[in-house]
Formats: structure tokens, C-alpha cells, sequence
């Protein structure tokens, strides 16, 4: 198995991440976000708790870039696990 680059994993991570959220951000602006997350918690057999609120777009700014260095963060920490998980190729 090959070894992986910790700031690779973590830019893709942190797109995968961003984009996620890009999408909620989308819904919450067109209006559709409200039945989405009810009919998420009703599949979970929760009863929907949440109201979601107007679309303010330094708030979906905030939200895109907290979570992609989040994912940034995840993605170099799984990277280091990974690398120290898998054996070292061996010069034959």
C-alpha cells in the first residue's frame, strides 16, 4: 500500500467538506432546507426538532470555512494514521 501526503488528504478532505456545506447553504437560500432536514430526522425516527432560519451570507461563509478546516485538520490526521499503519516499502 502506498503512503499518503497529510496536506493531499487534507485539501481533499477540506473541499469535500466545504462543498457539503456549499450545498446546505444552497438549500437554506432557495428555501428547500426545512423538508430536507425533516425528512433526515424522520428517517433517524426523530421527531424534527429544528426551524431553520433566514439565509444570511456571513453566516454560510462562516459555516464553508470553519468546516473545511475542520476537514483540512481530519483529513492530516487520518493521513498521519494511515502512514504510520501501513508498512514501509522495503528496497528489495
Amino acid at each position: 500500500m502506498k503512503r499518503v501526503h497529510p496536506n493531499i488528504v487534507g485539501l481533499v478532505f477540506a473541499a469535500f467538506m466545504a462543498m457539503w456545506h456549499v450545498l446546505w447553504s444552497v438549500l437554506v437560500a432557495a428555501g428547500v432546507a426545512q423538508p430536507v432536514i425533516d425528512f433526515i430526522f424522520r428517517l433517524h425516527m426523530i421527531v424534527p426538532p429544528y426551524k431553520i432560519a433566514e439565509f444570511q451570507l456571513d453566516t454560510a461563509a462562516s459555516l464553508v470555512l470553519v468546516t473545511a478546516g475542520i476537514g483540512y485538520v481530519a483529513g492530516w490526521a487520518v493521513s498521519l494514521i494511515w502512514n504510520r499503519c501501513i508498512p514501509r516499502d522495503t528496497a528489495a
